[in-house]
């Protein structure tokens, strides 16, 4: 029987999830790795760490008939294109440190929109690349001897583990130097953001021929949200997927139409690319749910995930009380990278429960405004979602009742790494069957545009604070 390997290496961790060609999947290694805040607006990561994660995590698989690899998607780095030493750190999506060199290319905004489809932000990895090139010593002597490889963490990590670097189109879609119509590199987007286009690796189809790992064949890379879109089944345009990891993440798949110039905020990117046919989807993203879970818990507002689970006041929305995750700025539909994290409506009477509230609430009224952002596209029905802050069944109905969508819960919740496989798969021309729900949620009565509306005031105030003081 064919067994399929997928290494889902994340923002937190790195885990590899062993699936058989009847479906049965087992998680086979899973390990944390450590966030590196160097700086207020700086998170970084080993690569050599990430790196050592991957191949232990191949040693404790064992035998696979197939492997595919997912990624963090914008988290990028600079690496010697010929022995494969890295020659940075890995700048993560959530990192901010080029917000002042992205917004100095605001004259060149709407260029850079119609040809990569997203706006200019410092989420993306362009702006990433050109602050290596213009701060970092060791890459600007490996360009100098033509030795310098720019990319994304999957090119490097393919280079190390199959001696080929290369990127999947679903990731070159999220560094704003693809062109999203031609699906290549674009030489303009690389020359307004300072970019030699030669030291970028081939973009190459989702499924195909990656090289091999000790013999076994690398099938699939792709991005990680676009592999859990594909694992939650999503193969028909409307198709909904929110994945709430250490950001939250919503993909409504639009099938072969490409959708650009909407004015809603959300962001077109490609789904996948199989067989000569690409599939695209409309993508939003919250930069802070776990993430802000995990601030709460070390910031002692939250002993442990649990407390989320179940709260015996009415909705902290509903009686005042709001909390905005833009922890790390606010993305889709806003794009305020200056935006803040905010409490607001507190009392004397706010109670640490009504604040555990009012956090898991921001989360899900941040995926709603996103949800809303799709539905005037079209009706989005039904919600599937996955990811560790998803196991807090009052996040999953609050949810429900505030977009009016049935809330899906899979039976496998390593959807990423589960659609990594299924994707692996595709390329031997095996399908793995979809997970089946192991819990449907139907949305309670509320007046859900009186939420959004109180929580769009809270959003409004926590905009611009880091645009620095008011004079």
């Amino acid at each position: 029987m064919s067994i399929f390997l997928a290494l889902d290496q994340g923002t937190t961790s790195t885990r590899a999830l062993r699936v058989t060609a009847d479906g049965d999947a087992s998680i086979v290694f899973s390990a944390t790795h450590k966030q590196h805040f160097s700086g207020t607006d700086r998170v970084e990561h080993d690569p050599e760490e990430l790196l050592a994660n991957l191949c232990a995590a191949l040693s404790a698989a064992g035998e696979a008939t197939a492997i595919g690899l997912s990624n963090q998607g914008e988290s990028c780095l600079a690496w010697d294109a010929i022995d494969g030493r890295p020659l940075s750190p890995v700048i993560v999506w959530q990192d901010r440190r080029t917000a002042a060199q992205v917004a100095a290319l605001s004259h060149a905004e709407t260029e850079i929109k119609a040809l990569s489809g997203l706006p200019l932000s410092p989420y993306f990895s362009a702006g990433k690349l050109a602050w290596l090139l213009e701060n970092n010593d060791e890459v600007k002597a490996a360009r100098r001897a033509g030795r310098l490889m720019l990319g994304t963490t999957d090119a490097f990590f393919l280079q190390r583990l199959t001696g080929r670097a290369a990127t999947d189109i679903t990731t070159a879609s999220r560094t704003a130097l693809m062109n999203i119509a031609t699906g290549q590199w674009d030489s303009t987007l690389c020359q307004l953001f300072g970019v030699p286009i030669e030291c970028l690796p081939p973009i190459l189809p989702t499924v195909g021929d990656f090289g091999g790992i000790d013999g076994t064949p690398l099938t699939a890379s792709v991005v990680d949200q676009q592999a859990a879109l594909y694992g939650h089944g999503c193969r028909v345009a409307g198709d909904t997927k929110i994945t709430f990891g250490t950001g939250a993440f919503a993909l409504s798949l639009t099938g072969p139409h490409l959708r650009l110039d909407r004015q809603n905020g959300l962001l077109p990117t490609v789904a996948w690319s199989i067989g000569g046919e690409t599939s695209y989807a409309t993508d939003g993203g919250v930069h802070a749910a776990g993430a802000a879970i995990n601030w709460a818990q070390r910031i002692g507002l939250l002993n442990d995930p649990s407390e989320l689970n179940a709260f015996e006041a009415g909705p902290a929305i509903d009686r005042g009380l709001a909390f905005v995750p833009a922890l790390a700025g606010l993305g889709s539909p806003h794009w305020d990278g200056s935006a803040a994290g905010l409490f607001i409506g507190m009392t004397g009477a706010t109670t640490r429960q009504d604040m555990q509230q009012a956090l898991i609430e921001g989360i899900a009224l941040r995926a709603s405004e996103i949800v809303a952002a799709m539905a005037s596209d079209a009706p989005v029905t039904r919600i599937s979602v996955d990811g560790g802050v998803s196991r807090s069944r009052y996040l999953c109905q609050f949810l429900a009742d505030t977009t009016g969508c049935t809330v899906v819960i899979p039976s496998v919740d390593e959807l990423t790494a589960y659609g990594t496989a299924q994707l692996a798969a595709c390329a031997l021309g095996e399908m793995l069957s979809t997970p089946a729900p192991s819990q449907i949620i139907e949305p309670n009565p509320c007046d859900a545009p009186a939420r959004l509306s109180r929580f769009s005031q809270a959003v409004d105030r926590a905009k611009g604070w880091h645009l620095g003081p008011v004079s």
